[in-house]
């Protein structure tokens, strides 16, 4: 009599275990269902699926490989690396214009607008051919001088280059500078930009034929000492928009800060015919500089996109920077 009533009681126990064990299966695969719902999408590279459906994203785990020797310039100072900015600026002019008689150039804010405020050569040959991009903007009007890298822009160097304001499909005389609509809208600014974008024409704003994605002649990039490229800020997930290699907007709203800004997605930045990131400058606080960032954006083996934006760029940038921004990186790039 004992025997059977153990025999029942085991039975007992192993169906309360598998019932709970099928319940909480049913609840973690009802949790990852909607948590896929309500999750923003978002592109990722090298997708992992179990059978679950769960997802870890292995571009956002591992460092890509530091940028060959070859592809950082390291120069005397902060003069020297504006003009070899200009020089190349001028250089990627002379030869869009020569292959089909338009320039398209993406710059962003900060300091490398100085860098273009110096001489530049030949400037009249080629600025009447031109069409500047920004790389990122704040949504504000862009006459605020304050907030508005365009009206910090004119200020510096486009009124010396014969601004022309670009507002309709058609391409006045002059140097051409695609222009937000001057809104707090993000989203709405980020459509109108991109749509602008679209607008132009083949000769004006190539597209590659595979991706779809317009390809500049040239594109500047800055970067900032937490790693952000444009507006793609670390542990954020702007920066990982398109990274699965697949077709994604060109421009993206990014709503970290108020007022928002907009951005050019990653894979636009790296679509560029010549990608070149400039960092110099040093000051009483900052004795050498961005040194810190350019060893983490250049060589650090634990960065990712995530934890710092700027290793997107590793394989596809050419780094130009002064001795004190290089000065963190070793021999091996400083010889």
């Amino acid at each position: 009599m004992a025997i059977i009533i153990m025999k029942q009681m085991v039975v007992a126990i192993i169906s309360i275990a598998v019932v709970t064990i099928t319940l909480l299966v049913d609840e973690s695969a009802s949790f990852v269902l909607k948590q896929q719902h309500q999750q923003p999408h978002t592109h990722h590279k090298n997708i992992i699926r179990n059978d679950r459906s769960t997802i870890m994203t292995m571009s956002a785990l591992s460092s890509p490989p530091a940028v060959p020797v070859e592809k950082v310039i390291v120069l005397d100072d902060a003069e020297a690396v504006g003009q070899a900015i200009r020089d190349i600026v001028t250089d990627a002019a002379k030869k869009a214009i020569d292959e089909r008689g338009y320039f398209a150039l993406a710059i962003p804010g900060g300091s490398i607008l100085k860098m273009l405020s110096g001489d530049i050569q030949n400037k009249e040959e080629w600025t009447t051919k031109t069409i500047i991009a920004y790389v990122n903007h704040k949504c504000v009007p862009m006459d605020d001088i304050e907030l508005a890298t365009h009206a910090k822009a004119k200020q510096l160097f486009l009124n010396s280059w014969g601004v022309d304001d670009y507002e309709t499909n058609e391409i006045d005389h002059g140097l051409n500078v695609i222009v937000m609509d001057g809104t707090n809208d993000g989203i709405k600014e980020a459509a109108s930009y991109e749509k602008k974008l679209k607008c132009l024409s083949a000769d004006e704003l190539p597209i590659d034929a595979t991706t779809g994605f317009p390809i500049f002649d040239l594109a500047l990039i800055g970067v900032g000492d937490d790693g952000h490229i444009g507006s793609l800020y670390p542990n954020r997930h702007e920066v990982l928009v398109g990274s699965d290699g697949t077709s994604c907007p060109w421009v993206l709203p990014v709503e970290m800060k108020e007022p928002p800004s907009i951005t050019l997605s990653l894979p636009i930045m790296q679509s560029a015919r010549q990608i070149v990131v400039a960092a110099c400058g040093v000051s009483d606080k900052y004795p050498q500089g961005k040194s810190a960032g350019m060893k983490r954006a250049v060589s650090s083996t634990d960065e990712t996109l995530q934890t710092f934006p700027a290793v997107g760029l590793r394989e596809s940038a050419t780094w130009v920077m002064d001795k004190a921004a290089a000065s963190a990186l070793g021999d091996e790039y400083n010889n």
